[in-house]
Formats: C-alpha cells, sequence, structure tokens
C-alpha cells in the first residue's frame, strides 16, 4: 500500500497555514504518543507517519516540492528519512518542542524498553524457530537448543569497568541519564528531554574498561537452552521464555526467548485445530464387501472396520484421537474420510466382471437420499 496523503496524515487543507500545520501535528502526536499507547504498533505507525508529513510541510521549500511533484519528489530520502529507520528518539530531539509540557509527554521515555531511566535496563529479546512432529505436538516435549546471544561478561560481572575500578557519575547529567533544553515556542517556553549524549541514559560514566568485553559489559556466547513445549501447540505459536533472550550493555535484566513453533508435514494425518483427518482409500470390493483396514494415527497404527456397502465421502469419526487442547480441555478427533479407488486399466477378464456387474440390477445405482450430498454428510457425522 502506498503513503497516505500528507495533508490527510495531518488532517489539513491544501492552503492550511504554518500555524494550522504546526497545531494539527501537535494533536496527531500527543492522541498516537508511545507514552499514551505502550506496546500498540499500528499507534507507533500513525506516530511516525504524522512525524514524517510534518518533517515535509513544515519546512517551506519541501513544502512547495510535495505541492508539486507529490511523494516522488522525496523518493530518494529527500524528505528527511522517516520511512527508512528513524527512531523514535530522533523524532524527539527534532520535534521535542512540540510535547514539552504537557503532563507526561516531555521526552524520549525509554520507548522500546532497551533503556529506562531511573529504572532497570533490559537486554533485547531473541526469536528462535523449533519444527515438531505431529507426535510431539501431541505429546508436549522438551527441546535443548542452541542460541547465539549476549550474556553478561564474567570479567567485570556485566559492568563493563575493569576489575577493582568504579563506575562514576556522569558530569553531563549529573546521573539522572538525560539532559533537558528549553525552547521558545508559539505556546512559550517548552522544556524537553532527552537521552545523556555522554553516557547515553545510563547517568554514569567508566574510568577504566574492562578488557575483556571493552566496557560493553557483554560477551557473545552459545548457550544450550532447555525449552518446555506444551501439547496442543499450532504452527506460528510463540513460547515464551522469560530472561532467555540477550543480556543487557553494562547491567540490568536479559531480555527474553520467543520459540516460534513449526510444524512438520506429517504425510499422512492432516490438521484442522484439534482434529486430525486421514483420506483413507477402499478398493471396490472392499467397500462393496466390507473389511478391517489399518490407518495412521498419531500414537501408531489403528484398525477399524468398514461396513459393506460403504459409500464414498463416508466420514468416520475416532473420537480423542486427534490433538489435545492447547488449554488443556479436552482432544479432537481423528476423522476419517472414505474415497472409493477406482482402477484405470484393467485385463480382459477384469473387465468381464465388471462388464457382467453392469446387467446387474444389484449394482444399478440407488442413492439413499438421507446420505445424498456434502451437507448431509456432515450433518449425520456431527449427530
Amino acid at each position: 500500500m502506498g503513503k497516505r496523503d500528507y495533508y490527510e496524515v495531518l488532517e489539513l487543507s491544501k492552503n492550511a497555514s504554518q500555524d494550522e500545520i504546526k497545531k494539527s501535528y501537535r494533536k496527531q502526536a500527543l492522541k498516537y504518543h508511545p507514552d499514551k499507547n505502550p506496546g500498540d504498533a499500528a499507534a507507533e505507525e500513525k506516530f511516525k507517519e504524522a512525524a514524517e508529513a510534518y518533517e515535509v510541510l513544515s519546512d517551506a521549500q519541501k513544502r512547495n516540492k510535495y505541492d508539486q511533484f507529490g511523494h516522488a519528489a522525496f523518493e530518494n530520502g529527500g524528505a528527511g528519512g522517516f520511512g527508512g529507520g528513524m527512531t523514535m528518539e530522533d523524532i524527539f530531539s527534532q520535534f521535542g518542542d512540540i510535547f514539552g509540557g504537557f503532563g507526561g509527554f516531555g521526552g524520549f521515555g525509554g520507548f522500546g524498553g532497551s533503556s529506562s531511566r531511573g529504572g532497570v535496563t533490559k537486554g533485547s529479546n531473541l526469536r528462535v524457530k523449533v519444527k515438531l512432529s505431529l507426535q510431539e505436538v501431541a505429546d508436549g516435549v522438551e527441546k535443548k537448543i542452541k542460541v547465539k546471544k549476549y550474556n553478561p561478561c564474567d570479567a567485570c560481572d556485566g559492568s563493563g569497568a575493569k576489575h577493582g575500578t568504579s563506575k562514576n557519575t556522569c558530569s553531563t547529567c549529573h546521573g539522572s541519564g538525560q539532559v533537558t533544553r528549553v525552547t521558545n515556542t508559539f505556546l512559550g517556553q517548552m522544556q524537553t528531554a532527552s537521552s545523556c549524549p555522554t553516557c547515553h541514559g545510563e547517568g554514569t560514566t567508566i574510568s577504566e574498561k574492562c578488557n575483556v568485553c571493552y566496557g560493553e559489559g557483554i560477551v557473545n556466547a552459545e548457550d544450550v537452552i532447555k525449552i518446555n513445549i506444551p501439547a496442543g501447540v499450532a504452527e506460528g505459536m510463540q513460547v515464551k521464555m522469560s530472561g532467555k533472550g540477550n543480556a543487557p550493555r553494562r547491567g540490568g535484566v536479559n531480555g527474553d526467548l520467543l520459540v516460534i513453533i513449526q510444524e512438520e508435514n506429517h504425510g499422512q494425518l492432516t490438521r484442522d485445530g484439534s482434529d486430525l483427518i486421514y483420506n483413507l482409500y477402499l478398493s471396490i470390493p472392499q467397500a462393496t464387501l466390507g473389511a478391517t483396514v489399518e490407518i495412521p494415527t498419531v500414537e501408531g497404527k489403528a484398525k477399524i472396520k468398514i461396513e459393506a456397502g460403504t459409500q464414498p465421502g463416508k466420514i468416520l469419526r475416532l473420537r480423542g484421537k486427534g490433538v489435545p487442547e492447547i488449554n488443556g480441555y479436552g482432544r479432537g478427533d481423528l476423522l476419517v474420510q472414505i474415497n472409493v479407488w477406482i482402477p484405470k486399466i484393467m485385463d480382459k477378464e477384469e473387465r468381464k466382471v465388471f462388464e457382467k456387474m453392469e446387467q446387474s440390477d444389484t449394482f444399478t445405482p440407488r442413492p439413499d437420499k438421507s446420505e445424498h450430498g456434502f451437507f448431509n454428510r456432515m450433518k449425520n457425522f456431527f449427530e
């Protein structure tokens, strides 16, 4: 989907004044501010979209180009690059005066979870994919996986400071982790806060860096992690392991390990929620005379009885032979779909047998209306 018109984003007319542009941007930005919509990815995108629109329309030269050529005027990054990786902190540093002094919207307050002034820093999350067989999905399983990640440096206990030395209070922010500035705007003086450029929001500096991690407080490592996966998980589900992700720089708590489930193709059984489906093919004699046949299940093989005169399309249900519900309540069924295999090639003797049957009144089709049609078969199945 293409970008929305910048005037539409800010709900403005084409001849809007600069004051109207600024007021409208402030309204949109406060509405979708990350502090007001924690964890809302859609709100974050709208926040960035409004910032990109304001960055262009608030600049007379850029606005003139946009009015003439639209988004094409900035296809190579000429609009400032908001859509190409500019962070939330970049937006606050450039347009922070829009928010200053309005109850909790005064600056970049650790959005994203990587830094939290006055709180605990958290490391980034890791995502890994784990493939499970149908048997493992049905029973639950413990997996051991190798994960490359950042761990706290043992030499400095994750502080980043050389052993025997200590951290110093940052002389720029005096330990607060942030610096403030006052600017004059059309609303009066506004105070904004941003991450301290000296200590990068940590509040402390290191006089002598650890000679193992070079002051980072973290090192590359490969851990073997046990994952307990419950029965009934499905393709695309995530299992979260708290604290098993990356360690943050210079102390804090580890991020989480997010295990994404992938299901291997069984080959014979197809999953539909908690139910399993198996397509059983019978020969004409088996469907006509009845038979005992072997079918696959999650646990192994099972024998089922086919009644004489079984029709193609009939569905047999084996209760409790499916996959457990993820919440632990009940288990699905194994649905056996009956198909009759029609040979394409026959020898002369076989053909004579079928030609003789064709003349027999017994083999004249007389469909049972109670079973005729897909919907009636499904109705009978669920009764």
